[in-house]
């Protein structure tokens, strides 16, 4: 699943472009409105509507026009008649920034099932967006459910979005950094220590400690266990 970012500002673009990478779809990125016209949509458009060249409103009504590809606009623009301007020329979902990176992607998962993207059946599920295997350990997102050896382990919210984070990407390194950007939505202040009490947690749930392993002064991992908990 490709999805075409239309932000001019770099700041909110790049770290919008990994969030969608990391989340399992493919992303790529265009400043004004002519080259938003101009690139291939894609399976979904993000789109701003205070672009330099052109008012974003305009390049979702012509966007429309020529195509059925689903639209979320993500702007500044908070009011009540902005947001109804929006949706009537044309946009799928209307989401007003600042955001929460957890909340756009299921904002895109939903507005996909909606329309009949890919995602819409599970049948045709992408296995990287929505379901990670790793040994007898399987994170459905969907669902959102995780299995150990098929028992269903119970975890709060906080710690299934800690552990869909490692899922992302078995065996790489994630940084404490990072985790606090994706689980808390940069909004956490206190000592980073909180991110080994949910570890730890996640651990003792898991049933088996060498889940999720430590690099020291980097982050975590999640790798598999070869007997299986």
């Amino acid at each position: 699943m490709h999805v075409l970012v239309v932000e001019d500002d770099p700041g909110i673009a790049t770290p919008l472009v990994g969030v969608l990478e990391r989340a399992g779809f493919s992303a790529s990125h265009v400043a004004t409105g002519r080259e938003a016209l101009a690139a291939d949509p894609g399976d979904l458009v993000l789109l701003d509507l205070g672009l330099p060249d052109m008012d974003g409103v305009d390049v979702c009504r012509r966007l429309r026009e020529r195509s059925a590809v689903p639209i979320i606009v993500v702007t500044a623009r908070g009011d009540e008649v902005d947001r109804v301007v929006g949706l009537e020329v044309g946009a799928d979902d209307y989401v007003v920034k600042p955001f929460g990176k957890r909340e756009l992607v299921a904002r895109i998962r939903a507005v996909l099932r909606r329309t009949g993207g890919a995602a819409s059946t599970p049948d045709e599920h992408d296995e990287t967006a929505d379901r990670t295997v790793v040994g007898s350990l399987v994170v459905d997102r969907r669902a959102h459910r995780v299995l150990v050896a098929d028992a269903e382990v119970a975890l709060t919210p906080t710690e299934f979005d800690l552990l869909e984070l490692l899922a992302r990407d078995p065996g790489a390194v994630v940084r404490r950094s990072e985790i606090l950007d994706e689980v808390w939505d940069g909004e956490w202040y206190g000592p980073t220590r909180t991110i080994d009490v949910h570890v730890a947690a996640l651990r003792r749930k898991l049933g088996d400690a060498g889940w999720i392993e430590t690099v020291r002064g980097v982050g975590f991992r999640l790798a598999a266990v070869t007997d299986g908990p």
